[in-house]
């Protein structure tokens, strides 16, 4: 038995990482701490705590800590827990959107350049994020046409060139047509294209031009002097962020009743380039300091654009630590600034601002959903949480129920939730629903704080009136006051419109239909899922795992080979030895019993 009072008494003085757990052994918090006995402590004392904090701790069953010779180490080490286990409380770096990149994998002899959208530490060399992904394909559009490098994801070895060859567009290193210098040539110059430093490739274009002019080879003069002009225009039209000294990433905070915002901008020579933003729920209770710090931590952890400066108007609490530990993953020094005047000020300003904008018209879209819906609806209040369901079958067998929820007018996948039936037998979906809006009901009614949290403020039956009935018959059960409306389709299956308990098809808007269509196919692909999952695993179980001699090994490498049970029996002999495990033996035994089933 785990006594926290007890186990507080032997933490150590030391740095480390403190790891709470609930009663299920599931993390849900990771921290680190310059002394482990000061910092564990305070969670477990009488003081002013968050709301927050306060749930955590309601939620510990016990813990545990890692003890390491310096804070740098406990920091490295909590970003690592954090990312693996994904603790509900701590801050979560989730973005609802990921910007390109061009990446140039500089570890090949022939570097090729490409449009990525996912970066990591793997030795190439990343330029962006681009925040128009049109501006990235064009300048990639823009690098093939005027570069003769290749086109192709991974360089192998041909009996002959490609197409690209053969129209002057790629120099075979496939082939050997070209050396590792030769084409290295290329792929410096395009970096400096990419950094921006046309200024270099631009002098020494004419100074090719005018040799070849000198030399009278006007076509090569002509082409050179056409790539010149196409670099400039390209260089005008399109910014992009690059790895230099001047490098600075400036992070601006907004929040709300409901969410917090943080908008990062990529700021290159006095100039914004580009930015990202990202949205969190559930933390209007926490410090600014503390999201911040939570969020560079997860940030820069496996981004290898690290910048040389980082601005924010907060001074975080473990700056030092964040410090030494980006610049050593850099190779130079990379500062947490908090500017108070001048143009780093200002820029710190209108990242706030723009954050500011930016959560303020993520919120308005969703006000406006809830607005129209109180209004449809006729309610009383605004809808922040509708729940909905559908009834999975086949024939009455298999039978399952999907859940998902819709909280302040965002789909939320995290929260759905499958159930089998358990009561009802043969194929009656009205009764279906009944039984498992009752079982939900009761979750909440006994347990407020647990998985399925609070109770809908709407349910959305999937489907007309019959579905509506059963769905209030269990609100009744509970004496509860819960509006129920049905979501119907039509004769192709697709969302029509929205009912009441007396049949009227309510009118509502276009940017409404999309969004409660959308909510209709998400928990009918829950329910149908979980449906075929049990169905699979029991036509699975019913047949191969009567066989004996047959594991779970062999089971799964029969299915990976042959895809289903059916063509298990349709195969020969010599087709099931070729399964690993499987000897002529076994494979004579299998089809003997298994086409006896």
């Amino acid at each position: 038995m785990f006594n926290i009072e007890e186990e507080l008494k032997k933490l150590p003085n030391k740095p480390g990482v403190y790891v709470m757990r609930d009663k299920e052994d599931t993390i849900i918090y990771v921290g680190k701490a310059i002394s482990l006995k000061n910092r564990v402590r305070q969670y477990f004392r009488k003081t002013n705590k968050t709301a927050r904090i306060e749930k955590m701790v309601s939620l510990i069953d016990h813990f545990e800590y890692i003890v390491v010779d310096n804070e740098a180490e406990a920091l490295i080490l909590e970003c690592n827990l954090i990312k693996k286990n994904r603790p509900k409380f701590n801050v979560l770096l989730k973005d609802d959107k990921t910007y390109p990149y061009i990446k140039i994998d500089l570890k090949s002899d022939y570097p090729g350049v490409f449009i990525t959208r996912r970066v990591i530490n793997d030795g190439s060399k990343y330029f962006g994020p681009y925040a128009n992904p049109g501006a990235a394909k064009e300048m990639i559009d823009f690098i093939k046409q005027r570069y003769k490098i290749r086109q192709c994801r991974t360089l192998k070895e041909r009996t002959r060139p490609c197409l690209n060859y053969h129209i002057n567009r790629c120099l075979a290193p496939c082939m050997g047509y070209v050396t590792p210098e030769e084409y290295r040539k290329q792929i410096d110059e395009i970096i400096d294209l990419l950094e921006g430093k046309i200024d270099k490739i631009v002098k020494e274009l004419e100074n090719q031009m005018e040799e070849a002019s000198k030399r009278l080879e006007f076509e090569q003069a002509a082409s050179l002097r056409d790539r010149i002009q196409a670099i400039q225009r390209v260089s005008e039209k399109q910014k992009v962020s690059n790895i230099s000294e001047n490098n600075i990433d400036v992070i601006g905070i907004a929040k709300s009743e409901l969410q917090v915002c943080i908008e990062i901008f990529f700021v290159r020579g006095s100039k914004m380039v580009g930015r990202e933003h990202y949205f969190y729920t559930d933390l209007k209770d926490m410090e600014d300091k503390e999201i911040l710090s939570g969020f560079v931590k997860q940030y820069y952890m496996d981004n290898p654009n690290i910048p040389n400066k980082i601005m924010m108007r907060e001074e975080i609490e473990d700056k030092q630590a964040i410090e030494g530990w980006l610049s050593t993953i850099l190779g130079k020094k990379v500062e947490i600034k908090t500017p108070k005047r001048g143009e780093k000020l200002r820029f710190v300003e209108m990242a706030e601002m723009n954050s500011r904008v930016t959560l303020e018209n993520k919120e308005k879209d969703k006000s406006e959903i809830l607005l129209e819906l109180k209004e449809v609806l006729n309610l009383d209040k605004l809808p922040r949480k509708i729940e909905t369901y559908d009834i999975s079958n086949l024939s009455g067998e298999y039978m399952v129920a999907g859940m998902c929820v819709m909280q302040d007018g965002a789909i939320k996948k995290n929260l759905s939730r499958r159930f089998k039936i358990k009561t009802v037998y043969g194929q009656d979906d009205p009764r279906c629903m009944e039984e498992v809006i009752t079982r939900r009901l009761k979750h909440s009614i006994e347990n407020p704080k647990g998985g399925f949290g609070t109770l809908p403020d709407v349910i959305f039956a999937d489907g007309g009136i019959t579905q509506i009935r059963a769905t209030k018959k269990a609100i009744e059960k509970y004496n509860l006051n819960i509006p129920v409306f049905g979501m119907v389709k039509n004769d192709k299956h697709q969302t029509r419109a929205l009912m009441d308990e007396n049949r009227n098809e309510l009118e509502i808007s276009q940017n409404l239909m999309n969004l409660i269509t959308k909510f209709q196919d998400t928990v009918h692909n829950t329910a149908i899922t979980y449906h075929r999952k049990l169905r699979d695993k029991e036509i699975t179980k019913s047949e191969l795992d009567k066989i004996s001699g047959i594991g779970e090994v062999k089971k799964k490498a029969l299915l990976k080979q042959f895809g289903s049970v059916e063509k298990i029996k349709q195969a020969s002999i010599e087709e099931l030895t070729e399964v690993k495990g499987i000897t002529k033996k076994i494979a004579k035994d299998i089809l003997e019993k298994i086409r006896t089933l």
